[in-house]
């Protein structure tokens, strides 16, 4: 049972550590002194294909040991690889120079179900309310006004007049770039992305 678990870990870092190998911002290049290059560029690999994902998400994903995790994001970070981002309770990793302030804000809200929810809901439907918000997503109103708050508070939502996105064509963007890394609501949005796309001058 070990061997299989192994083996499974084994085939999950060269999955992404092919990708991570090729990413153009992979600093560490041959660097296998401590003949752990697999896991570093599994990790350089996962955060290009999972912008945002948090440091528990990255190590259960990737089927690394704790220490592990750290010894590795510790050197990439050190390296200029990635970077990181306080979200809340949450350490979030990014590429080097890929994303802006903004952008990386978007991606840790998007990382969270409800709030993701909701961006893909009032990107469908801009004039949506809160209770059709809470509705759509089987959450209460109560949940909708908290997350909605939150995504006020870094600059991604305005409750001026009802719910807006701010900049929601960048966040379409993210989503849709991003949606095998998400869930079916991200996936179906990439799949009507055009149709959302606004034509207007």
């Amino acid at each position: 049972m070990t061997r299989g678990v192994d083996e499974e870990k084994r085939a999950t870092l060269k999955r992404f550590a092919a990708a991570g190998a090729a990413a153009p911002f992979a600093a560490f290049g041959g660097d296998s002194d401590d003949g752990d290059s697999d896991a570093r560029d599994a990790i350089v690999g996962y955060v290009a294909a999972t912008p945002g994902a948090h440091f528990s998400k990255l190590r259960d994903d990737l089927q690394l040991g704790t220490g592990e995790t750290q010894h590795h994001v510790e050197r990439l970070l050190s390296a200029g690889t990635i970077v990181s981002r306080r979200d809340g309770d949450y350490r979030r990793f990014f590429p080097a120079d890929r994303f802006s302030e903004f952008e990386q804000r978007a991606l840790g809200y998007l990382r969270r179900s409800t709030p993701r929810g909701m961006v893909i809901a009032l990107l469908r439907n801009p004039d949506a309310t809160g209770a059709e918000l809470a509705d759509q997503l089987g959450v209460s109103r109560a949940t909708v006004s908290s997350h909605a708050a939150a995504l006020e508070s870094v600059g991604l939502l305005s409750r001026a007049d009802g719910y807006a996105l701010e900049e929601p064509e960048t966040l379409l963007a993210l989503l849709v770039r991003y949606a095998d890394s998400f869930d079916t609501a991200a996936d179906a949005l990439a799949a009507d992305a055009a149709e959302l796309i606004s034509h207007d001058p």
